[in-house]
């Protein structure tokens, strides 16, 4: 259905082609505004959200997770995704090229040095205040 093997990399481009050929198909392109993609994809967002609430914090991998559990988070964030994939589209945003921009700016405005040395004066004034008050 999707035309991509098992193994195969899955791209924007192909993710962007899948939903205009859903949409056509169904005669959706006239709900598709931006606004109202972007309204369902919130909405969305709330579900994700859903599976999470009351959990606390959870680990990597999410080994506290049932297998159902892990299906279910993956058809939300599926969700999210290709109501995204399918905005970018309808406002005319290359939203891979729009992501590596993105990347390159945190790079500049967060730069890997300057956010190692913050972390090491955290941990020297969490280590002297602990010595101080002898908790360390």
């Amino acid at each position: 259905m999707s035309g991509v093997q098992e193994g195969d990399s899955v791209t924007i481009g192909k993710l962007k082609q899948l939903q205009a050929h859903f949409a056509k198909e169904r005669d959706w392109d006239q709900y598709h505004t931006p606004r109202n993609l972007l309204l369902a994809m919130v909405g969305e967002v709330g579900e994700l959200s859903e599976i999470f609430q009351w959990k606390g914090e959870v680990k990597r991998g999410l080994p506290e997770f049932k297998e159902e559990e892990k299906v279910h988070l993956g058809e939300e964030l599926s969700d999210v995704l290709l109501y995204l994939v399918r905005l970018s589209d309808i406002c005319g945003v290359d939203l891979g090229k729009a992501a590596l921009r993105k990347v390159e700016l945190n790079a500049i405005k967060y730069p890997a040095k300057a956010n190692k040395e913050v972390t090491n004066k955290e941990d020297e004034i969490e280590n002297s205040s602990s010595a101080d008050n002898g908790t360390a």
